[in-house]
């Protein structure tokens, strides 16, 4: 049986999450949830960089020029997003479930479908969650995927409150749109881009993208962060043309 480690981690997160809110009585401090947003930070850096490390190796020289074109492809992906207009896409997909949760603060929904479906949309369409869907097709690497787990878990103690039981049964599709994405990497594309040695700037570029998420994470500036994943399809191409 095939499995999707990184998909069943996020789905388990949103599940847990949920019921750590149905039976917590007070919301979390705004402190402690500072103090996490700080821990999901630096472990999103810490992955990040390490995925660039494990997918950039050689001489110094060698190493200076993968990273070089890897930042190129990231930069051109990210222009390639504003062009295809990513950023906005998502913005209208964010804004319908903000909408929704927005008024479930104000007055009890009637519906509980309409907090399942804001649920669905946030977490399937996080850059996060695609990007760590991807890195866990083409090589395994989970770890961004259990980051998202966790933020979503913590936000799922407060959407559950909002919601009840219904808002935890997102996990389902998540898991179904997750493991979709990992499966068709790890089986259709890892083999041709392994066969062309192509798959360690596609890991590099999505470690850079997820430093990028890491900025987003803190705060400390807005970023467009779906704008950046056609880099994950700029870098192979880059790759090729200059022979990496």
């Amino acid at each position: 049986m095939v499995i999707a480690i990184g998909a069943f981690i996020n789905a388990i997160g949103i599940l847990m999450g949920a019921i750590f809110g149905l039976a917590r009585q007070k919301p979390i401090s705004a402190q402690t949830q500072l103090s996490f947003r700080n821990l999901l930070g630096g472990a999103t850096i810490f992955l990040g960089l390490a995925l660039v490390w494990l997918n950039v190796n050689g001489t110094f020289l060698s190493c200076a020029k993968q990273i070089f074109i890897v930042l190129i492809a990231v930069i051109l992906g990210n222009l390639m997003g504003k062009i295809l207009r990513f950023q906005k896409i998502s913005n209208r997909l964010g804004h319908r479930a903000a909408v929704v949760i927005g008024n479930a603060q104000k007055i009890p929904p009637k519906n509980s479908a309409d907090g399942f479906n804001a649920c669905v949309i946030l977490f399937c369409a996080a850059p996060l969650g695609i990007i760590g869907a991807i890195t866990d097709g083409l090589s395994g690497y989970f770890f961004l995927l259990a980051v998202k787990a966790l933020m979503d878990g913590v936000a799922m103690m407060s959407f559950v409150k909002m919601f009840r039981w219904p808002a935890a049964m997102s996990a389902f599709p998540v898991y179904i749109f997750l493991s979709a994405i990992t499966l068709a990497c790890r089986f259709s594309l890892a083999p041709f881009l392994n066969a062309h040695g192509l798959t360690n700037p596609v890991n590099a570029a999505a470690g850079f993208v997820a430093l990028s998420i890491a900025i987003a994470i803190f705060g400390t500036r807005k970023v467009e962060l779906a704008n950046y994943l056609p880099s994950l399809v700029v870098a192979p191409l880059l790759a090729w043309l200059t022979g990496y």
